[in-house]
C-alpha cells in the first residue's frame, strides 16, 4: 500500500477532542523507525536505505547507540487545549538522532519545520539566517518539500528579543548596538550545539474542539544561526521543540499567556505513532505522583519507593527522570540490581549469553515452551503503581531464532524512565499541580473519561506478555548553565 506524503498524513491524522468543556491541542507522534517515516525519508533519495529491521539485534543496538550519543557519559476552568496547525501527528525518523518529530509552522507568511520533540530541554529553536546549519539541499525528502529555514527579516510578525527581556537568560553576554539576546543549546557528546539569538513570532496552533479554530500564539524561540555536531545531520537538522519546565519553553509561554492550562500530555502508540496535546490536564481516573522538582534545575523527576516483579515486591528509594527522549529505561545500582535479579529469578527459560551487540544484560532463549514474563511495575511516591506494559523486548538473533530481554539498561549514575516503559500510556505532565499522570490509553481514541480535578483512580493493568515496544531520546540542563543540555549516562 502506498503511503501518503508526510504533510498530508499529518493533516489527515489531526484529531480534535472535547473533554469536559475544555479544549486541548495535540499532534500525532511517529517513531523514527516507523514505516511512515521510513517511506518519507527514502523519498528524498529515491532509493531504499539500509535501516535495521525491526526486532533485530541491529535495531536495538542502534537505539542504544542513539541514547549513548545524546546522553554522553553521565546517563476545569482551563482555556481551550491546542495542537499544532499542521496536525497533531508526531513521527519517528530512523536516519535522524531524535526519535519523535512534529510539524510546526511559524511566522507570517508561515514557514513549516520538522522539529525534534524533547521533554529534557526547554528552548524551541529552528535554523535561521544560517552561518552553519544542516544543508537543506542535501536533506530534501520530496520534490515538493524541503527542510525550511527561518529569517526574521522575511516574517511580517517577527520581533527581535532585546537583552532586557525577562526571558533573556544570557544578558551578560549581550554586546554591540544591536541589543539582541543570545542563546546557546549545547550537548556534551559529539560537540553538538545550537546558538543564535532569540526572536518573537507567531506559532500557529489549532484548538481541539468542534470549532477547530486557528490560534496565533506569540512565542519566543531561537533563531539558530550556528549548529554543530549531530545537529548538522542526525539529531535535529530542522530544529528542536523543547518541552521542559523552564519559563522559556513553549508550554510555559502558552500557559503564561492564558492560551492553555499549564499542562500537556504525550501518548505513545505501539506502532510508533503518537500524539501531543497542549493544555491536557488528564482525567479523573488516571494514576499520578508528584514531581520531585529541583528549583535550581527543574526537570520531570519522580520518586520511586518500590518495585514489583511478579509476586515479589521490594522497597526502593530513588528519583527517576521521565524522559520521552530516551529509547530505553536506565537504572543505576542498587535499583538496577534489585529489579533485574528479581526478574531473572522468576524466569524459567535458558539464559542467553551476554552479547556485546545487545544493550540488555538479562536475555533468554524464546521457544514454544517459553513462559509468560512476570509483570513489572514501579510504586511511586503516594502509592500509585506505574505499570510497565512491555517489560521485555523480543530480538531476532538469526533466522527463526529469537531471544527476549528484560528491557532495562544498567546506568552508571542516573535513573531514566524511557519511552519503552511509557508505551501504551497517556502521560500527563501537569506543571500547574506538579504531578505526573498516566493511564492505559489508545492513542487514536478520544478520551471519554471525566476531566480532572476530581474522581477516583484506577490502578489496574494487563498482565505482562511477550511483545515489542517502541522507544524515544532527551537531555537535561546542567545546573548553573543557561539553555544548555547535557547527556545522561547510557552505558551498554
Amino acid at each position: 500500500m502506498a503511503f501518503p506524503s508526510l504533510l498530508l498524513l499529518l493533516l489527515l491524522s489531526a484529531a480534535f477532542l472535547i473533554a469536559g468543556g475544555s479544549t486541548t491541542l495535540r499532534l500525532d507522534i511517529h517513531h523514527r523507525f516507523s514505516a511512515t517515516v521510513r517511506q518519507w525519508v527514502e523519498s528524498r533519495s529515491g532509493t531504499e536505505l539500509g535501516w535495521p529491521e525491526k526486532g533485530t539485534v541491529e535495531y536495538f543496538a542502534s537505539l542504544a547507540a542513539h541514547d549513548r550519543a545524546l546522553r554522553g557519559r553521565a546517563l476545569s476552568n482551563a482555556p481551550p487545549p491546542l495542537t499544532f496547525s499542521e496536525g497533531n501527528a508526531t513521527i519517528r525518523i530512523n536516519s535522524l538522532g531524535f526519535l519523535h518529530y512534529a510539524m510546526v509552522s511559524v511566522g507570517t507568511p508561515s514557514v513549516t519545520f520538522l522539529v525534534a520533540l524533547d521533554t529534557g530541554s526547554d528552548l524551541f529553536w529552528v535554523p535561521c539566517d544560517c552561518l552553519s546549519c544542516a544543508p537543506s539541499a542535501s536533506i530534501n525528502y520530496r520534490p515538493d518539500f524541503e527542510f525550511s529555514m527561518y529569517s526574521p527579516n522575511m516574517s511580517l510578525t517577527s520581533q527581535r528579543v532585546p537583552c532586557n527581556s525577562n526571558l533573556c537568560e544570557l544578558q551578560r553576554e549581550c554586546s554591540g548596538a544591536a541589543n539582541l539576546c543570545p542563546y546557546k543549546v549545547a550537548y556534551v557528546s559529539a560537540d553538538t550545539s545550537s546558538s543564535g539569538t532569540l526572536v518573537e513570532d507567531v506559532l500557529y496552533l489549532m484548538t481541539e474542539d468542534a470549532r477547530s479554530e486557528v490560534v496565533e500564539a506569540k512565542i519566543i524561540f531561537g533563531c539558530g544561526q550556528v549548529q554543530t555536531g549531530s545537529f548538522l545531520d542526525v539529531a535535529a537538522p530542522n530544529g528542536l521543540f523543547g518541552l521542559g519546565m523552564e519559563k522559556v519553553s513553549v508550554p510555559s509561554i502558552l500557559a503564561s499567556a492564558g492560551l492553555t492550562s499549564d499542562s500537556f500530555s504525550i501518548c505513545f502508540g505501539r506502532d510508533g505513532v503518537g500524539r501531543i496535546s497542549f493544555g491536557d490536564r488528564g482525567s479523573s481516573d488516571q494514576n499520578e505522583t508528584p514531581f520531585s522538582v529541583n528549583k535550581v534545575h527543574p526537570t520531570y523527576n519522580i520518586s520511586v519507593i518500590g518495585m514489583s516483579v511478579g509476586n515479589t515486591t521490594t522497597k526502593a528509594d530513588f528519583s527517576a527522570l521521565v524522559d520521552t527522549g530516551t529509547s530505553f529505561t536506565y537504572f543505576a545500582d542498587p535499583a538496577y540490581g534489585q529489579l533485574s535479579q528479581t526478574f531473572h529469578a522468576q524466569v524459567q527459560d535458558k539464559r542467553y549469553a551476554p552479547d556485546p551487540r545487545i544493550p540488555f544484560e538479562y536475555c533468554y532463549y524464546m521457544s514454544s515452551n517459553s513462559t509468560v514474563a512476570p509483570d513489572v511495575s514501579l510504586t511511586t511516591s503516594g502509592g500509585d503503581q506505574f505499570p510497565v506494559n512491555d517489560p521485555i523486548i523480543v530480538i531476532s538473533i538469526q533466522q527463526n531464532e529469537f531471544v527476549y530481554c528484560f528491557a532495562v539498561v544498567k546506568s552508571n549514575k542516573l535513573n531514566i524512565i524511557g519511552q519503552n516503559f511509557l508505551t501504551g500510556l497517556r502521560i500527563v505532565f501537569d506543571r500547574e499541580r506538579l504531578i505526573l499522570g498516566w493511564k492505559h490509553f489508545n492513542c487514536y481514541d478520544s478520551d471519554d473519561s471525566s476531566p480532572l480535578p476530581v474522581g477516583t483512580r484506577n490502578s489496574s493493568r494487563p498482565p505482562g506478555t511477550f511483545g515489542q515496544g517502541s522507544y524515544t531520546p532527551e537531555a537535561t540542563k546542567e545546573p548553573g548553565q543557561r539553555y544548555t543540555n547535557h547527556s545522561v549516562d547510557a552505558p551498554g
